[in-house]
């Protein structure tokens, strides 16, 4: 049994035998491992961003080890001040029904008639990396709908800083994915959603291979619509796929 799948198999253990993930001891100015705790960070102008932060279940057992690190970007329905919300959909809904993750995962909330802004993700993924036991090499971003825009965005900001993406549904500009053909990415749509938005997706694949990209895999679910996320987020393969994925080079 592969490592994710063992901590799939652990969280639904924990489910069964307890009703929910018990957390762990946890000295101050650090969460306790194992389940997601509220945080917020400042991103410039005074601006902060609230954003669930979960440690692995075990990620106190060795101070010496480094973590993955997941940043999870929502849709445009889970805006707004009630970071419950955030939990609807993607790895927070994971975690919340008692699944372990072997990676630290980040679920930051954007805030009423905002869209996800590339600068600001940047700068709160390097302060949990220079607070945190990240791994540099095994940064992953991933997101739906207007967090599957967010991840093409972030990735053309940052580009060579994530080791892998799973943009979901999200808007993107062929020409500027282009770029990205040294990035492992994982394309997922839905057959049935807005046919502009299925065909800029199947564009930027097309953009990014002719390129030269060689490390793009792609997706498109037949019968879904714009909710293509719940098969993907519920399919191991695709995390799996993703932890396999790291940067090469000094780090």
């Amino acid at each position: 049994m592969n490592q994710f799948c063992s901590y799939f198999v652990a969280g639904l253990l924990a489910v069964l035998l307890a009703g929910s993930v018990l957390p762990t001891a946890s000295f101050a100015g650090e969460p306790a491992a194992g389940r997601q705790v509220e945080m917020s960070t400042k991103v410039g102008d005074g601006k902060e961003l609230r954003y669930w932060l979960y440690l692995p279940t075990d990620y106190k057992a060795d101070d010496e080890k480094k973590w993955p690190l997941l940043l999870f970007l929502h849709g445009a329905g889970e805006r707004g001040d009630d970071l419950n919300v955030v939990k609807k959909h993607g790895p927070p809904k994971l975690i919340e029904e008692g699944k372990s993750l072997p990676m630290i995962v980040v679920s930051p909330q954007c805030p009423k008639d905002q869209r996800w802004n590339a600068t600001e993700l940047a700068k709160l993924v390097d302060e949990l990396a220079n607070t945190h036991r990240v791994d540099r090499a095994r940064l992953y971003v991933t997101g739906l709908s207007m967090g599957g825009a967010g991840t093409w965005s972030l990735l053309t900001e940052r580009p060579g800083t994530f080791a892998a993406a799973i943009p979901i549904c999200g808007r993107v500009d062929a020409d500027a994915a282009a770029k990205l053909t040294d990035t492992p990415i994982w394309v997922v749509v839905g057959a049935k959603d807005r046919p502009e938005l299925v065909e800029s997706n199947r564009q930027a694949v097309e953009a990014i291979e002719k390129a030269g990209g060689k490390k793009m895999k792609s997706t498109v679910y037949p019968d879904a619509g714009h909710d293509s996320w719940t098969a993907t987020y519920s399919n191991p393969e695709y995390f799996e796929w993703m932890l396999k994925q790291r940067l090469t080079g000094n780090m």
